[in-house]
């Protein structure tokens, strides 16, 4: 048997793609389109070894034209040739897909405008289905979803282990005005309490789970009028952190994306700009603030979204952006410059609705490129789906690791995707080993999964361990030959004794009630034992417009007014607010007031 050992990305050189991309779309156009966005995932729902593409319509779904979508399938054969799947009667939303009850098999999560069901599959604007793999049975799981004030209708979600307990929690963003951002956690039990979340506000539909600051805890990215940043607790409190970037638009920053750019463990954050370019900042968590890594992006344009992901598998993250009927690609080096990689064109007018880079269609070892363009003129327009293949020959079986890249944070026992890459040579079914060292790149390694099929993603539980020097081992086994490789640099993972070590020292919970509110508001807390308690309330921007002196309070149940009346301290409203609450030296929550 052949084997083919890599352990850093440098060494992958002979395999680095050309930047070369052919549009490889037939069997696409069914179900026909209509208009307005939606959002994919390039999963495999079914785990046979093939990527499947998933969403759930757009503006025609349903009753719109014919074609009702519900959740809508094209069942992948690796060689370009798709199967339609279709259940439900409702659609028109962003997608998310994972095992939300860690059952072994894929669900899927769902924000949508047109929750028109009969039935509860599809009768509220935020839902979570359990599948059994089949791709077509769907079981609702969703008791108290999309139920805190939002009539319009949500759309990009995600999902994420955002409080680590091991279960994934879901996220999403409203459709345009005026529904918010809203994140709710996994009850384990088909119910999912909110967490946090705000209503108001424009967006232009995506949202994204990512650790951005690198602490081990998930924060998220938005296109919304709020801001595109918030950073987790690691309990479902999230905070504002969009400090020092430019400023947002209407609808927020276009075309978010998350990914780490420069290789510190962090993700970091690419949009488009309000002069139609494309830009990319990165936080710096001992500064606080964040920095540019634009580099040679262009500075203006008619770029509408963007993607983060390693196009030539060189360990280096590059920038994909597309709009107006143009897709173009761009080379980073770690540092911020970029070099001009690809163009690819579609029919005008080319407007996107919905953009995913990472899936590797045709198994070549390089990610390929999902597009949904709006084209045509209104009222006659439709959207089409453009999948660009990238063309690098496959000779060899060789296996590529993705995900984690090196110096990423986790936190013992939540959950962890493990994302892997893989060229395979002509009909071969490779199965895939997942191995895991606590003590450098040679090993002993941990058998954490073997005998997969090649899905290029394995969703578990980050394992019991409290090291700095963390590596992953992927080995890809075929009919004649294996492939082995290591990830390049090492990761981290806090075991529990870290992580008991960095909680309060006593427990804080609060709420904002009644919220929204016109007319007055207050302030709800518990304390587990006494401490001294001071709170402020601040505008979007960061300024403090009211402030509730410290007190010293005893353990219990209390109450403070936040205000009364049609304004907070003088100020105007209505508008969007964060209170901080400060409990002791170290114990901080923070919620969101709207008025």
């Amino acid at each position: 048997m052949q084997t083919r050992i890599f352990i850093l990305f440098l060494m992958l050189i002979p395999f680095i793609g050309r930047g070369q991309y052919s549009e490889m779309s037939a069997g696409l156009s069914n179900p026909g389109m209509e208009g307005g966005p939606t959002e994919f995932e390039i999963v495999d729902i079914n785990m046979d070894g093939y990527l499947d593409i998933i969403c759930v319509g757009d503006h025609g779904s349903p009753y719109i034209n014919t074609s009702q979508h519900g959740i809508l399938i094209w069942q992948g054969n690796g060689n370009f040739g798709w199967t339609v799947i279709q259940t439900g009667n409702f659609g028109y939303g962003g997608v998310a897909v994972g095992d939300v009850n860690n059952d072994g098999y894929l669900d899927v999560g769902y924000g949508m405008h047109h929750n028109y069901s009969s039935t509860d599959f599809g009768d509220q604007v935020l839902e979570v289905a359990l599948g059994n793999g089949d791709m077509v049975s769907w079981t609702p799981w969703d008791d108290s979803l999309g139920m805190n004030g939002q009539d319009w209708g949500m759309f990009g979600t995600d999902f994420a282990d955002i409080n680590n307990d091991g279960w994934l929690d879901i996220g999403s963003i409203s459709f345009g005005c005026c529904d918010g951002i809203h994140v709710h956690l996994n009850n384990q039990d088909g119910t999912w309490p909110q967490s946090f979340g705000f209503i108001g506000g424009n967006s232009d539909e995506i949202f994204q789970f990512g650790d951005i600051n690198n602490d081990g805890f998930t924060d998220f990215a938005a296109a919304h009028q709020s801001g595109s940043v918030y950073f987790g607790d690691g309990s479902g409190n999230f905070v504002n952190g969009d400090m020092n970037l430019p400023s947002v638009s209407i609808i927020g920053r276009p075309g978010v994306s998350l990914g780490d750019v420069n290789n510190d463990g962090g993700m970091d954050l690419a949009f488009v700009n309000t002069g139609g370019g494309v830009e990319v900042w990165s936080f710096d968590t001992v500064l606080n603030q964040w920095g540019s890594l634009n580099g040679d992006l262009p500075v203006s344009g008619n770029y509408r979204i963007t993607q983060i992901v390693d196009l030539n598998m060189d360990g280096f993250m590059d920038i994909a952006a597309f709009g107006n009927a143009l897709l173009k690609t761009w080379l980073g080096n770690g540092n911020g410059n970029w070099t001009p990689y690809s163009e690819n064109t579609t029919p005008a007018s080319g407007y996107p609705k919905a953009f995913r880079a990472g899936g590797d269609v045709d198994r070549n070892g390089f990610p390929d490129l999902l597009i949904m363009s709006e084209e045509g003129s209104w009222i006659s327009y439709n959207n089409y789906i453009h999948l660009f293949k990238e063309n690098s020959p496959v000779t060899d079986l060789i296996v590529k690791p993705v995900y984690p890249r090196g110096h990423e944070v986790f936190r013992e026992g939540s959950i962890w995707n493990i994302d892997w890459i893989t060229a395979v040579p002509g009909a071969m079914q490779p199965v895939i080993k997942i191995e895991f060292s606590a003590t450098g790149p040679n090993g002993p390694w941990t058998i954490l999964a073997d005998n997969l099929p090649n899905t290029n993603r394995y969703q578990c539980h980050v394992p019991v361990a409290n090291s700095s020097q963390c590596y992953l081992k992927f080995t890809a086994s075929g009919q004649s030959a294996s492939s082995s490789a290591i990830t390049s640099q090492p990761f981290t993972i806090i075991g529990t004794t870290t992580a008991a070590a960095e909680k309060p020292p006593f427990s804080l919970s609060a709420r904002v009630v009644p919220n929204p509110s016109a007319e007055g508001a207050g302030l709800q807390f518990s304390l587990g034992k006494a401490a001294r308690v001071s709170a402020g309330v601040y505008n979007m921007l960061g300024d403090k417009v009211m402030e509730i002196p410290a007190h010293d309070r005893a353990a219990g149940h209390h109450s403070i007014p936040l205000y009364t009346g049609e304004s907070i301290s003088g100020k105007p409203a209505p508008g969007l607010y964060l209170v901080r609450l400060l409990a002791g030296d170290t114990s901080v929550e923070c919620k969101m007031l709207v008025k």
